[in-house]
């Protein structure tokens, strides 16, 4: 973690929240109990900051300074909000193309992914608060800057953005090894959102019950699946193949 991201101290953490702080995730020690804890924890709860609990030589690797038993990352840019991202899209008479990415928890497949968005036109990435891969220095190296360049959207649950996406007008089609439909078979010459699956679990099946389509890549070899960012590669260049 890139010191200029972090905040370490739990006095300092609860100001930035406070004060607006694009705050990614706080880090707090296992079995923490202060008083100025509890109100840290009241203040991330308040606004709905992403945080997970580590051992004290978790904190003591990110920082050598006195961190009081929290750490926090700050992301280095700002998020889009989703609404007025897909009307300024529209607006503009562009053909949609949206990435959600459900839960994808690795900096450096998020980063990854995110240069590809960018370099096929991508008009925006939507990733959920809880349980996805933070903007830290890891992610802007691998997207090799790319992160600055397209909108990133964080929203509470990908079900309300697919939702929204669904009432503008815009289909959602997931990436997923359930479903007999090949990707090459998919209309992607539309207003199209592509939703990616975590790298553990693919895409949650509550989220795919509520998608207009589902599509798979063929596959010939023994391995059964792709890395994400090298599927999500595939699937967005199918749909630049599909609109050129």
């Amino acid at each position: 973690m890139e010191k200029e991201h972090q905040i370490f101290g739990i006095r300092a953490i609860i100001e930035a929240i406070q004060a607006g702080a694009t705050v990614d995730k706080v880090y707090i020690q296992k079995e923490a109990s202060s008083e100025l804890m509890k109100d840290l924890m009241k203040v991330m709860k308040r606004g709905n900051i992403n945080f997970s609990y580590v051992p004290v030589e978790k904190l003591n690797r990110l920082t050598p300074n006195n961190h009081q038993g929290a750490v926090a990352t700050i992301s280095p840019i700002s998020f889009f909000d989703l609404e007025s991202l897909i009307e300024s899209v529209i607006e503009n008479g562009k053909k949609p193309l949206f990435l959600i990415l459900d839960q994808i928890s690795d900096a450096r497949n998020f980063g990854a992914i995110i240069r590809t968005a960018e370099c096929t036109g991508v008009n925006g990435i939507i990733v959920q608060k809880a349980g996805s891969a933070p903007v830290n220095g890891d992610t802007v190296k691998t997207s090799a800057g790319a992160v600055f360049n397209i909108p990133i959207c964080k929203v509470e649950h990908i079900k309300d953005a697919i939702f929204l996406l669904q009432a503008s007008g815009i289909k959602t089609v997931a990436a997923t090894e359930k479903t007999d439909q090949n990707i090459y078979d998919i209309n992607l010459n539309e207003p199209v959102a592509i939703i990616m699956g975590s790298e553990d679990r693919g895409v949650n099946p509550s989220v795919l019950k509520i998608v207009d389509e589902k599509a798979k890549l063929p596959m010939f070899g023994t391995i059964g699946s792709l890395n994400v960012s090298v599927a999500c590669g595939a699937f967005l260049y199918e749909a630049v193949r599909q609109r050129s």
